[in-house]
Order: C-alpha cells, then sequence, then structure tokens
C-alpha cells in the first residue's frame, strides 16, 4: 500500500534524492545499489531496498533501457593531445581508478582526445548523437566550450576539478589549495628562506588553487611574497625546465623550489643539474601527484599526494547518479556536487 501511495501522489514517480533520504545515504549509494555494486554495505543495501520498496521507485536506468534510449557507456574525455596524455602519469592514474569502478558495472567505457579544433566538432557531433549515457570531463581549462554543449545536449556530466568558484558541473577534485601550502610550510620548516613556485597553466583553477597556497603558505610565516619567484609553466617538462631557467635568471640564490607537478620538477631538476646546483644542498625541491615520477627520480622526490585513483572512482560514482536518475543536476535545478578530497605531503630526499 505504501508503494502504491507513493507512486499515485499527483501521478509523480519518486525521485533518486527521496529515496536517498528514506534510506538516509547519498544520492551516489542509492546508484551504486540500483547497478548492483558491490562496493556498499549489506546493511545499508537493505536499507535502500527497503526505501526503494516502500516509495515504490523504478530507476530511470530501467526505464530508459527498456525505451532503449540506453548506450550503456560513458566516454572520459580529454580536452588535451594525446601525446600530453601518455606523458602525464596523473592521465593514466586517473583512467584507472574509473576503470576499476566502472568494471563492477555494465557499463563500456570511451577514452576520447579532443586536443584540436577538428577533434572538438567531430567530438561535439558525436555527443549531440547522445551515443554515450554520461561524460567524465577531465583537465578542462577556464574557456572551453566544452562543458556548456553538454549542458545544452542535457547530457550528464562530471568533471575533474571545477572551472572556476561558480562551476554549475558536479565536479572531484583534490585539495589544490592545502596541498600546496603544506609544501611551502615544509620548506620553510627545512630552514629555506627564497622558495620559487613553477605554476601550472593558470587557465586551470586547480593551478590557480596552488598559487593561492603557496602565497598564504609564505604569507602566513611572515614572508613576503617576490612575484618574481612565481613563473608560469605549462604542467609539462620542457615547461618545468624553461621556467625554472627563468626563477634562476631572476633570483640566482634561491634555495627552493615548489613545482606545479612532478613532470615539471623533472624538467627543473634538469635545468639545476645543467646549472650545476646540487639537490637538496643547493636548492630544495618538491612536487605536486606523488606520481610514479617522483619515486624515481633521483634523489626521490618530496611531492604533495593527490589521490588520483580514488578521484576517479568519485567521479564515476557522482556520474552513475546522474545517469541512475535521466538528467543532469543542473537541468533539475539541484546543487552541484563538489567533492574535494584530502592531500598529503610524501617526504623524500629532495628536500
Amino acid at each position: 500500500m505504501a508503494a502504491h501511495g507513493a507512486r499515485s501522489r499527483g501521478g509523480r514517480r519518486p525521485t533518486l534524492e527521496e529515496v536517498a533520504a528514506r534510506a538516509g545515504v547519498g544520492r551516489g549509494t542509492v546508484s551504486r545499489v540500483i547497478n548492483g555494486s558491490p562496493r556498499v554495505s549489506e546493511a545499508t543495501r537493505e536499507a535502500v531496498e527497503a526505501a526503494v520498496a516502500e516509495l515504490g521507485y523504478v530507476p530511470n536506468t530501467a526505464a530508459r533501457a527498456l525505451a532503449a534510449n540506453r548506450t550503456d557507456a560513458v566516454a572520459m574525455v580529454v580536452p588535451e593531445p594525446e601525446t600530453r596524455f601518455f606523458a602525464e602519469p596523473y592521465f593514466s592514474d586517473m583512467l584507472r581508478g574509473v576503470g576499476s569502478q566502472l568494471a563492477e558495472t555494465e557499463m563500456q567505457l570511451l577514452l576520447i582526445f579532443a586536443g584540436n579544433d577538428r577533434e572538438r566538432r567531430r567530438l561535439a557531433q558525436y555527443l549531440a548523437a547522445h551515443r554515450v549515457d554520461g561524460v567524465l570531463l577531465v583537465s578542462v581549462h577556464a574557456d572551453d566550450p566544452l562543458p556548456d554543449l553538454l549542458a545544452q545536449l542535457e547530457i550528464p556530466a562530471v568533471i575533474s576539478g571545477p572551472r572556476s568558484v561558480e562551476e554549475t558541473l558536479p565536479s572531484v577534485d583534490s585539495d589544490n589549495y592545502a596541498g600546496a601550502r603544506s609544501a611551502v610550510e615544509h620548506l620553510l620548516a627545512r630552514g629555506r628562506s627564497t622558495i620559487g613556485t613553477i605554476t601550472g597553466r593558470l587557465d586551470v583553477y586547480g593551478a590557480q588553487r596552488r598559487v593561492d597556497g603557496y602565497r598564504d603558505g609564505l604569507r602566513d610565516a611572515g614572508h613576503e611574497v617576490d612575484a618574481d619567484l612565481i613563473v608560469a609553466g605549462d604542467f609539462t617538462e620542457e615547461g618545468g625546465h624553461r621556467a625554472m631557467a627563468e626563477l634562476l635568471r631572476r633570483r640566482p640564490g634561491l634555495d627552493a623550489v615548489f613545482a606545479g607537478s612532478d613532470v615539471m620538477a623533472a624538467g627543473a631538476r634538469q635545468l639545476l643539474r645543467e646549472a650545476g646546483r646540487r639537490i637538496p644542498d643547493d636548492v630544495a625541491l618538491v612536487g605536486f601527484d606523488d606520481s610514479a615520477i617522483a619515486r624515481h627520480m633521483d634523489p626521490p622526490l618530496t611531492s604533495v599526494r593527490q589521490p588520483i585513483e580514488e578521484m576517479g572512482r568519485a567521479m564515476i560514482d557522482l556520474l552513475l547518479a546522474e545517469i541512475a536518475d535521466g538528467r543532469p543536476a543542473a537541468s533539475r535545478g539541484l546543487d552541484r556536487q563538489q567533492v574535494v578530497l584530502p592531500t598529503q605531503l610524501v617526504e623524500r630526499a629532495s628536500s
């Protein structure tokens, strides 16, 4: 009777949110139960199944599949050239997290590059044909038109890191600000006083937040922020090499560098060696990501660990919840979900 009453209220079907509220769990958890994921405790599964039965909830996934509108595929879209994807561990770690989480579902994963105008046009046509049920957007710059296209097409989407503080899509990111602060605090505690930073591309919000953390870490310790010690990189090894050369030109006496990625730190290390600077004796070096590069550098690189695989898994959880509900959160007028995972400084010999 309860199920009948819930369904017949104004002819409106109960929503995923109502099931989540009744079961006392999040939307993503309800989605995992509905999609048969084993990553749910038995008690939670029973609570969700009871709420589904009480409310008479029919998942949109089932309804859409019956209508043959489902593709049972999601796309991971990387608006970068393929060369950058294969050069940076960030992307492979993200893909590993996404793939491991999707392996528990019936969904297929497509990897799509959109690093130039031709690839973007082809992607726009592909998405307009609704050939995927949802999209994961990885490494998006502030002026990228893709998120707006997805919103216009009403395709569920989750973004890895917001484009700005006003981000409208659900997003998953690491705590870039706190990670950068911890790097600066570590270097100051080691007695370093002239700390430069090599930033990532500043049209990426996460890179901006790392610079904010760097600045505040210095200010809060009573140090002036010297604009000459901040040089823009581009997340590539070559960019790290160039930026390190510029830092040494501006401030030859610097004694520490915080690089906004391990890849850029590798470029900086090469330049420091060419300039005859010893690490860490003359210049301490800290990276960001804690990728395999950090562990295999000589000396091993102190780095801020961001849980990239976990970020990939969290992105899939959010996306499956969007897909299960049938429409993107933005089109339902819901508050966007922005997940921020903690970072951790991993100390090694370079600092």
